[in-house]
């Protein structure tokens, strides 16, 4: 199969509204990542998505809304007009609530994690009694999503475990020969996974995968009590929770503070017993660390291949270009990736961090 990238014209758009329809894949862009979009109620399409990614089906998958009606209720879409939620256990105070949540952050970077409906074929969900739903912002995603109007599950658009795409060049690297079309829409504003949230009328919210939405966004904004973050307790309950995710084929460390900050006997000691490399490479969260860069070039008398992420260390700018700048890393000459670790941990900082852990997991 030959891998088509289209840019998003009304033709194209209609033709791959239909190819959907159809029970094909399409990849299709969203302020986020890039996402493997199938029809989310035809397990044979789901089906494929996960044959696609090569992701195990313990792994559940987030569908994706158009945006309903200006003026309507969104609570009344998922619920009675989708058919894709049971909020029967939801008293009238929580609705409200539910509904004042996702008319804030919706569409945008945030996944609800609700009671499901038996509409929703159980491979999409894990067989989960819940359902990842999101509405993205993305002006293409959302194009598609109106004139296909079906849901899609659509998990980040490459292999599983890999790098998560931002850019229609990294999805044909990934999934080339895999699917008919990829829908360009350019880089992803984002640049991150969404935030993943688990709404329970008795438990309360709680966080499943960190995202550019915090947590502490959403106090006061819901009357349910805010737990702390979800950790991953045998199968997992939402995309991303896996401990080893988001990773290059390359080894990747994390080195344990800034790398301005350390020694040359440091450093090796912290790759000691990896295979030889002749080259490195390196993710520097802004320029204040090139000098230091400089030095270790001379002193270990070997390349090392660097990517800034945001010269003035700017987190917003670092999400959106993380995924890609450790990909053009993975793709170049260094056969040992190193990463500074993010220097703040709260906010969009603790889904950088994660990110990174993750994706450093196996070393």
């Amino acid at each position: 199969m030959e891998t088509q990238i289209l840019s998003p014209t009304p033709a194209h758009l209609e033709q791959v509204a239909a190819h959907l329809r159809s029970g094909a894949l399409v990849a299709i862009p969203t302020e986020t990542v890039y996402g493997l979009a199938g029809h989310a109620l035809d397990p044979q399409a789901v089906t494929q998505i996960f044959a696609a990614k090569e992701r195990p089906k313990f792994d559940p998958l987030i569908t994706h809304i158009a945006v309903p009606q200006p003026g309507s209720s969104v609570v009344a879409h998922i619920e009675q007009e989708l058919a894709l939620v049971d909020l029967s256990a939801f008293n009238p105070k929580q609705r409200r609530g539910l509904e004042d949540l996702l008319q804030s952050y919706w569409p945008g970077p945030l996944t609800v994690v609700l009671p499901r409906t038996d509409q929703i074929p159980d491979l999409v969900t894990s067989g989960l009694s819940t359902v990842a739903l999101r509405m993205p912002s993305h002006p293409v995603a959302q194009q598609v999503l109106q004139i296909a109007q079906i849901p899609l599950a659509a998990p980040s658009a490459n292999r599983f475990g890999r790098i998560s795409p931002t850019s229609a060049a990294a999805v044909l690297s990934e999934l080339q020969g895999r699917i008919a079309y990829i829908l360009d829409g350019g880089e992803c504003e984002i640049g991150l996974e969404s935030t993943v949230i688990a709404i329970d009328p008795e438990q309360g919210i709680s966080l499943l995968r960190p995202g550019a939405i915090a947590l502490d966004q959403l106090q006061g904004m819901i009357p349910f009590p805010i737990t702390s973050t979800a950790e991953i307790k045998g199968t997992p309950s939402a995309p991303g929770q896996l401990p080893s995710h988001y990773a290059p084929g390359k080894p990747f460390l994390m080195l344990p503070t800034s790398i301005s900050q350390l020694s040359l006997a440091d450093l090796q000691a912290l790759w000691a017993g990896h295979p030889p490399f002749d080259r490195v490479g390196i993710l520097l969260f802004s320029q204040a660390s090139e000098l230091r860069v400089s030095t270790l070039r001379a002193q270990l008398g070997i390349p090392i291949e660097q990517e800034i992420l945001s010269p003035t260390g700017d987190l917003t700018e670092v999400a959106r270009t993380l995924f890609a700048k450790l990909r053009r890393l993975d793709q170049g000459e260094a056969d040992l990736l190193l990463t500074e670790p993010c220097p703040v941990e709260t906010g969009l900082g603790y889904a950088i961090a994660d990110r990174l852990r993750r994706a450093t997991a196996k070393g």
